[in-house]
């Protein structure tokens, strides 16, 4: 059944895509409950230039390759040398499969898609700020520097977003790039500070929730019998199912980029979200990258804070990463 045009979720998906990332970019694009009206790529699980690459290969596989794609920040705020995961998500970003698609190289500041427009990522992001002004939600799955960024170009920018989702944070679970910080918010603390001072509604979705949403390998097997895309998802998660099985002893990993999608968009009810007040430690020391929340209380037990702006989603309902894996196993779209 097609949801009607009212029924649909305007995104904005900001990304570094590596395999998270592609499977968050398969539900946008294939789910009859969100019109995906662009991607911008920053820096992160690999360099921007690759997740540029990376991003037109998925939305081509999904039947979308005419969502414009703009390049933006190649490395953090302040100048930092960027540093990216490999290990995580191979030296492709997709496991080793970024090579099935053959997709030109982008230059850097250009768009590819349907407008093809020499649009940078925070032009792109301006543009369809004003193009759907009031209904469009951002959902920044990577580092945080091009909200940051177009921020600082259009400090009004606030005025025209319904919400931002970020994936990113832990607020009581531990990191996993250190014991306190997650990566997308260590990567570039500075700007992820700038975003979370920004006079809008954010909601953070961060490692408490994304690593109660697991993919398993019986997911894996579920979609390597599928379509196109689903054997494309199994594959890519099979380097990403090795990489946690080092760690945990189990072949399942957290579904951190679509689990945030699934929450801004409602393809996924929330259970329990605290408003609370989130700073980020912007310090050299062992804590940066940690997301400082005013979560008070016995767990669960969270009074609203006067003034509090940033809802921290720490439980979810059951049954999306089901879900995810049928709409993926099941898509034969016309590429």
């Amino acid at each position: 059944m097609t949801a009607s045009p009212t029924a649909l979720t305007t995104v904005l998906l900001d990304v570094d895509t590596g395999i998270d990332d592609a499977l968050a970019i398969f539900t946008a694009a294939l789910s009859n409950e969100i019109d995906l009206v662009g991607c911008t790529v920053v820096w992160g699980n690999v360099d921007v230039q690759q997740g540029a690459r990376n991003t037109a290969a998925v939305l081509q596989l999904a039947g979308h390759g005419d969502v414009p794609i703009a390049i933006g920040a190649a490395g953090p705020r302040g100048g930092a040398e960027a540093v990216f995961s490999p290990q995580v998500h191979g030296a492709d970003g997709l496991g080793g499969c970024a090579d099935t698609a053959h997709v030109p190289v982008l230059s850097r500041g250009r768009s590819a898609g349907a407008a093809g427009s020499p649009e940078s990522a925070v032009e792109l992001m301006l543009r369809l700020s004003h193009e759907h002004a009031g209904v469009l939600e951002i959902v920044a799955v990577g580092p945080l520097t091009n909200l940051a960024a177009a921020l600082d170009v259009d400090p009004t920018l606030p005025e025209r977003i319904r919400q931002v989702t970020v994936m990113g944070g832990a607020a009581l679970a531990q990191g996993n790039v250190s014991e306190t910080a997650e990566a997308n918010i260590w990567h570039d603390p500075e700007a992820a500070q700038v975003v979370f001072d920004a006079p809008w509604e954010l909601t953070m979705v961060g490692l408490d929730v994304t690593m109660t949403s697991l993919i398993t390998d019986e997911h894996r097997a579920r979609l390597a019998a599928g379509g196109a895309v689903g054997r494309f998802s199994s594959e890519i998660l099979d380097f990403y199912l090795d990489f946690y099985e080092q760690y945990t002893g189990e072949r399942a990993s957290g579904n951190h980029d679509a689990l945030a999608l699934a929450v801004a968009t409602g393809l996924v009810k929330t259970t329990l979200s605290p408003i609370v007040d989130v700073t980020v430690d912007c310090s050299e020391g062992p804590t940066r990258g940690r997301t400082v929340t005013t979560l008070e209380g016995e767990w669960g037990q969270w009074p609203e804070r006067d003034g509090a702006r940033h809802r921290v989603v720490m439980e979810v309902e059951p049954g999306f990463e089901e879900r995810m894996v049928d709409l993926l196993a099941s898509a034969h779209p016309e590429v």
